[in-house]
């Protein structure tokens, strides 16, 4: 446009002045051209590079492996977030996600607390074989499994069982290390008392805190509530459930025995959020399995591009290309951030309830290779 038409465009001489003080007293943004993807790696970085400093034993069963960066910085992450861990074990490169248990107030490291899962893989050997010093690779944190003031309640119930505790761990941390004003309840569910990951903290804490409570429930032992964490319970601990918001984080088993239990306090959906958390270790006894596939059936499949591989009934897709030396990217290995995403061309997998799976994903035939499992030859394009 002609300068002397702007010219007399009302505002104009403001519009000139206000640019002159910028110029002499504002931040000249131009000396950050080129450094936006150097900020946005520095929050969001692909991997990150990180040594063992420390580990603490948590139960006889479980431990918390202490993470700092090599290069002295970690992104900030939200309380309930996750991180992907990977792993070289006898010659096969694989991932496992695990919930942040520290606190994100302080990012001089990342605590990730792992329990020794009964015919597991990585949980063996980090639990085992790992030692201060060592090195990992790790993922940038992720996962919506965190609290949102514009959505929920600042009346929360936590529910948990086993090692789904861990992100309550740094939610509940990160509440009292900064002052914030927040009602919590944490019900969890173990097995017997010795395997309460965090029990002297959260004991020691609900006595000192007067706005957390401390319920734990045990199905074996000494303990105020014994058994299954049930509606009764809920009630008891907690009183009227109208008006809070419902965090859960377990097994399988403990989700479907959950919302059962949930179904008397007549919760709207948006009270209750769930994080996701594995697909089924037990397959076979899945609801909709064909029954004459067994643990012995064996499948090809042709990696188009690549190589056709043999693979066993009851293991994902995503483990059984591992297994032959295959690298999918991934990142939560539950069915949810489709990072691990194949095209299926032909054949049939079996997905567990639960999945989430665009629409557009299904249209083109796309799956998620971390909760697929072969029921038949198939043909895929990763």
């Amino acid at each position: 446009m002609d300068s002397t038409i702007l010219k007399q465009l009302e505002g104009y001489q403001s519009v000139v002045n206000d640019i002159e003080v910028l110029q002499r007293y504002g931040y000249n943004y131009r000396l950050d051209r080129g450094l936006v993807k150097q900020y946005v790696e520095q929050l969001h970085p692909h991997s990150l590079d990180v040594k063992v400093i420390d580990i603490i034993d948590e139960t006889p069963s479980t431990k918390t492996v202490r993470l700092s960066s090599r290069k002295k910085y970690l992104p900030p992450f939200q309380a309930g977030q996750y991180i992907s861990v990977t792993v070289s074990i006898d010659g096969i490169r694989t991932t496992r996600p695990y919930s942040i248990s520290s606190s994100p107030d302080q990012i001089a490291f990342y605590d990730i607390t792992v329990r020794r899962v009964e015919g597991g893989f990585v949980s063996h050997y980090l639990c085992d074989k790992l030692a201060i010093g060592d090195s990992l690779q790790i993922s940038a944190s992720s996962g919506n499994f965190y609290y949102n003031p514009i959505i929920h309640s600042n009346k929360l119930v936590f529910i948990a069982g086993g090692s789904g505790v861990t992100p309550f761990k740094s939610m509940i941390q990160h509440a009292i290390n900064t002052g914030t004003e927040r009602e919590m309840w944490l019900i969890y569910g173990s097995k017997n008392p010795d395997e309460l990951i965090f029990n002297e903290y959260f004991a020691s804490a609900s006595k000192k805190y007067p706005f957390f409570k401390y319920i734990p429930v045990c199905e074996e032992g000494e303990s105020r509530y014994k058994g299954y964490i049930t509606a009764s319970i809920i009630k008891d601990a907690v009183g009227d459930s109208s008006n809070k918001t419902f965090f859960m984080c377990g097994p399988q088993t403990m989700y479907e025995h959950m919302l059962k239990e949930l179904q008397p306090l007549q919760l709207k959906p948006k009270q209750i959020k769930m994080e996701m958390y594995g697909v089924p270790t037990d397959i076979f006894s899945q609801t909709g399995w064909p029954k004459e596939i067994s643990k012995d059936t064996t499948f090809t499949i042709k990696v188009r591009g690549k190589k056709d591989i043999r693979v066993q009934a009851g293991e994902t897709l995503l483990q059984s290309l591992e297994k032959n030396g295959i690298i999918v990217p991934s990142l939560c290995r539950s069915g949810e951030c489709s990072l691990c995403r194949v095209k299926l061309v032909s054949g049939n997998v079996y997905q567990p309830e639960g999945v989430k799976i665009r629409q557009a994903d299904r249209r083109f035939g796309y799956i998620h290779s971390c909760a697929s499992f072969p029921i038949s030859d198939c043909e895929i394009i990763l």
